[in-house]
């Protein structure tokens, strides 16, 4: 293929080649948090719910397996391919099977959801678990409100997975998140459903509110007001369809590569934008990218839209507060994007960055330090000086997707091309990164 050469070594090991312009037109794979979310309140719903456009990856196959388990029945099940349209026949909210164990594999969101559900099922008794990467994964920012709730759970060293938890009957509580985080947030509502009297959340700045949305759709009396949610227990739950979108944490290495890489051109189609997700959007055009934006008609409470980016000079930003939570899944190419700018990208306050798949604070410094990027870490997040450009060479993605393919994307920028070890790890989100990114360069 023209200008882009890519080696495999069992799947593991990718050497991307600097590349020519992007040029075609992409659907990314179906939005992750939404996937995950479909499969999760689907099965706490009463009766069907019709799911269209799942993500087909490891994470959000380990929650389908996870909630059928638990007696939620999927049909057609996906058995090879995943079916372009399935059903999940809800347990309700207190009828999940005592399950023993849970394999979460590497999906974070599922180890910091599910509990949220199971803790308030009173007389349940699971035990939640997954590879590696969860193991280092931090799980007593969800413990620590579930036991306010008068949640029973156990984890390792008072912090980390795996999780034992002892179904009980939980009281409404109004809990202040430390830190920004959705998933955290998410957990407390899901918990909320079965406690008794309302549970409320307050941000310090808003997160993604997939979890409102959806909530809200099936049935759920939940109160959105600046700052904070609140949900009341006792509503019937029912999610009749839900039509996930494209992800556009996936799109976000395509915006991105477009942007760096010059005379290309890429049409994303059918993204979601639900505006708690597109501060990677705010961000790139804060920097001067070219991007444009079409609506195109999509599910209830989910905005989706047709993307066009062109590439264009990039110059340095700051990056923190309130943005951060907007964008914390793209921060690592958006640090790429850095690198191509003329002048200081600096992003704060994103410790959440080391509670991630890996460290991604320094993983993303040490990864493009070693391409010859002028960057340092910080506590709280790092400091680039662009130069309109890197080297290439080398980077272990340690099995974190957004790292193997932050990777790739440098590597058709680069002067020189980047090998990315652990390549494979894409698979968790985007199963068919490599082959997308080949096409719009051949």
């Amino acid at each position: 293929m023209s200008g882009h050469e890519v080696d495999l070594d069992g799947g593991e090991r990718a050497t991307f080649r600097p590349a020519g312009p992007l040029r075609g037109e992409l659907t990314p794979p179906a939005d992750k948090s939404i996937s995950h979310r479909a499969a999760i309140i689907g099965a706490i719903a009463d009766g069907p719910t019709r799911v269209s456009n799942f993500l087909d990856s490891d994470d959000t196959r380990s929650t389908l397996s996870a909630v059928a388990g638990l007696g939620a029945m999927v049909n057609p099940e996906p058995l090879n391919a995943m079916p372009e349209e399935f059903t999940i026949e809800g347990v309700g909210p207190t009828g999940p099977r005592s399950l023993g164990r849970i394999d979460v594999g590497n999906a974070g969101t599922l180890m910091r959801l599910l509990p949220g559900w199971l803790a308030g099922c009173d007389g349940g008794l699971w035990r939640m678990n997954g590879d590696a990467s969860i193991q280092k994964r931090p799980v007593d920012r969800i413990a620590i409100p579930l036991r306010e709730m008068g949640a029973e759970i156990e984890v390792t060293n008072d912090r980390f997975p795996p999780i034992r938890i002892d179904g009980k009957h939980l009281k409404g509580i109004t809990y202040q998140l430390p830190v920004a985080s959705a998933q955290v947030k998410s957990c407390v509502l899901l918990a909320g459903l079965n406690a008794e009297g309302p549970t409320t959340v307050i941000e310090p700045v808003a997160t993604r509110d997939h979890t409102e949305v959806m909530l809200a759709a099936a049935g759920a009396e939940i109160v959105r007001e600046p700052g904070r949610v609140t949900i009341n227990p006792g509503a019937a739950l029912k999610l009749d369809e839900v039509e996930v979108p494209a992800d556009i944490s996936s799109a976000a290495f395509f915006l991105v590569a477009a942007s760096i890489v010059e005379g290309s051109e890429v049409v994303i189609d059918r993204v979601g934008v639900n505006p708690t997700r597109t501060g990677i959007i705010d961000i790139l055009k804060r920097m001067g990218a070219d991007i444009e934006l079409e609506e195109q008609a999509g599910a209830e409470g989910e905005p989706i839209a047709r993307i066009t980016v062109r590439s264009a000079p990039l110059t340095g930003t700051r990056i923190e507060g309130a943005e951060i939570p907007l964008a914390i899944d793209e921060l690592p190419i958006i640090a790429l994007a850095a690198c191509f700018a003329e002048g200081e990208t600096v992003i704060a306050d994103a410790e959440e960055l080391k509670a991630k798949e890996s460290d991604r604070i320094a993983i993303v410094v040490g990864a493009l330090a070693g391409f010859g990027a002028k960057i340092e870490a910080r506590e709280d997040g790092m400091r680039i000086l662009g130069t309109g450009g890197l080297k290439g060479g080398q980077v272990d993605s340690h099995g974190d997707h957004r790292i193997a393919m932050l990777g790739a994307v440098a590597g058709i920028a680069s002067s020189a091309g980047v090998t990315v070890e652990g390549m494979d790890a894409a698979a968790v989100s985007y199963p068919t990164f490599q082959q997308d990114l080949a096409r719009l360069v051949s």
